[in-house]
């Protein structure tokens, strides 16, 4: 390849462990393909504003095992706009980049497709804790945001069971509940509550009482932040109705985005990244690469953007079932 030919690389969005890993492999990937790789700081709106910065080999050691991203990450409100996507590319031109890759979840990707509709060669790769972009069993950062949770809520166990209390634990999921549903399997939840299946109040105090009177010494409830009941509002309604536990609650929140990457997210991250600048240099674009089965495949961005990832109801029949 090259020495000239020159890739971008940009984080966007909300941060995910695992995007310093896939920093860091595009970058060496590159350089062992003899391209040059130019990082864009602050997502899009560092792609509008120029703020681009030039990664070496050197640049990317020791992030291996950092959370967050280097080049750190915003949402773009003025990148949904045309005239701005122009002054990216513009921007792009000016230093001969000849490629860009985007990491993030499915906002992010919608932008790639846009600029790839312009002429731009440009590869995804999903990074989004919920696990909501279409295409790929698993999203960077899944895995080390699931293993947060799994920690909280079994030291938050301890406590519920000590006092006699249904703790209401709060995951991010929007649209989309895979963490609430899979920490609900692996941690023995009485209760999931997540954005796919509707539940009322009632129907939430129904199951806790019922688990009091069965006898148990806490209710563990984990609730997606997108779920058709709000945590807090829970909270009071639960006290309010006498089931037989107090009622406390955890709200995660960015804790879950924050950490070291695990094991798994390392090796996703660079599997995806070395995936992405392979087929940028093939002459590859609008595409996002992502996992499938045990294979790292090749998605249409149209395909990737027309569709959002739900939970599958194998998991959520799961949970339910196992919540005895």
């Amino acid at each position: 390849m090259d020495k000239d030919f020159t890739i971008g690389i940009l984080t966007s969005g909300g941060d995910s462990p695992g995007m310093n890993p896939c920093i860091r492999a595009v970058v060496r990937t590159a350089s062992a393909s003899n391209a040059q790789v130019m990082g864009v700081m602050d997502g899009y709106e560092g792609l509008i504003n120029g703020e681009f910065r030039p990664l070496g080999v050197r640049d990317v050691g020791g992030i291996l095992q950092r959370g967050g991203t280097i080049l750190q990450t915003r949402r773009s409100a003025r990148f949904l706009e045309s005239h701005y996507q122009r002054e990216a590319i513009r921007k792009m031109n000016s230093v001969g980049m000849d490629g860009l890759i985007v990491v993030g979840g499915e906002g992010s990707l919608k932008g790639a497709h846009a600029l790839a509709g312009q002429g731009v060669k440009v590869v995804g790769i999903p990074a989004s804790i919920d696990n909501d972009v279409w295409g790929t069993d698993m999203s960077i950062g899944v895995d080390t945001a699931m293993n947060t949770i799994v920690e909280a809520v079994d030291k938050l166990r301890d406590t519920a069971s000590s006092h006699g209390r249904a703790f209401l634990i709060e995951t991010m999921g929007r649209g989309c509940g895979y963490l609430a549903v899979m920490a609900g399997i692996v941690c023995g939840a009485e209760m999931v509550l997540i954005p796919e299946v509707p539940v009322t109040v009632e129907e939430v105090a129904k199951a806790v009482a019922d688990a009091y009177r069965r006898g148990k010494t806490h209710a563990i409830i984990v609730v997606a932040e997108g779920a058709s009941v709000k945590t807090t509002g829970l909270a009071a309604a639960l006290d309010a109705e006498d089931v037989g536990f107090t009622t406390r609650v955890t709200i995660l929140g960015h804790i879950q985005r924050g950490g070291s990457p695990t094991a798994f997210d390392r090796m996703l991250a660079s599997r995806l990244g070395v995936k992405a600048v392979q087929a940028l240099l093939s002459g590859e674009s609008d595409v996002m690469v992502g996992l499938q089965g045990r294979n790292v495949e090749l998605i249409p961005l149209a395909e990737v953007t027309a569709k959002s990832r739900t939970v599958s109801a194998e998991y959520i029949e799961m949970a339910r079932m196992l919540a005895r």
